[in-house]
């Protein structure tokens, strides 16, 4: 196994404090010749969160949802920054699990009780510190307790949409789904659940 690189944080600098945490740090980060070389980095925190997927294997469907996202709107240009995603959403001091229940419930209307974990991963390891936890659950339909669509206090304007699976997984190919957790979550879904069908 290769050595670990031997780092010393010579100073953190927090840039802003407004929304989430942006901070400057600086490193010594010593090469493999004995060197040390310093290095500067911004590091954005906005802590982890979790994703998850529900699924219908009588229906061959999925739940995703609709959003406004602005960097994509200001990314894409003339783009409307319309994004169809997973439900998702930060940890904010609740454990993954418990979290992916309660977005599934606030952005679908769908309350879960049972989900499957997978594996946790870094999205954008060069700058952003959030670890998401991924996760896939079957829905039906007695489980819709509201039409879903967010929380007003977030100000979160969600549609909910219930796509054939290969509908969906599709639209990954012709660009209609570019956000990187709902491909990761529907390439899951085409290995080892659907398949089986």
């Amino acid at each position: 196994m290769e050595k670990e690189p031997e780092i010393i944080i010579k100073s953190k600098e927090t840039l802003s404090d407004d929304y989430y945490l942006l901070h400057k740090v600086t490193i010594d980060y010593k090469k493999e010749d004995g060197t040390a070389e310093e290095q500067v980095r911004e590091v954005y925190d906005k802590g982890s969160g979790a994703a998850i997927l529900l699924y219908n294997i009588e229906k061959r469907k999925v739940i995703l949802t609709r959003q406004f996202r602005l960097p994509i709107y200001i990314n894409e240009g003339e783009k409307n920054g319309m994004l169809i995603e997973v439900c998702a959403g930060l940890l904010d001091g609740l454990d993954p699990e418990t979290c992916a229940k309660k977005e599934a419930l606030e952005e679908t209307g769908y309350k879960i009780d049972k989900v499957d974990f997978l594996f946790e991963a870094y999205m954008t390891p060069g700058a952003v510190m959030e670890k998401v936890s991924y996760f896939v659950a079957e829905y039906t339909e007695d489980m819709k307790l509201t039409e879903g669509g967010g929380l007003m206090e977030e100000q979160e304007n969600i549609e909910v949409l219930e796509l054939d699976f290969m509908e969906a997984y599709d639209m990954i190919a012709k660009g209609g789904i570019v956000d990187g957790k709902t491909i990761i979550l529907l390439q899951y879904a085409l290995m080892y659940i659907f398949e089986k069908k």
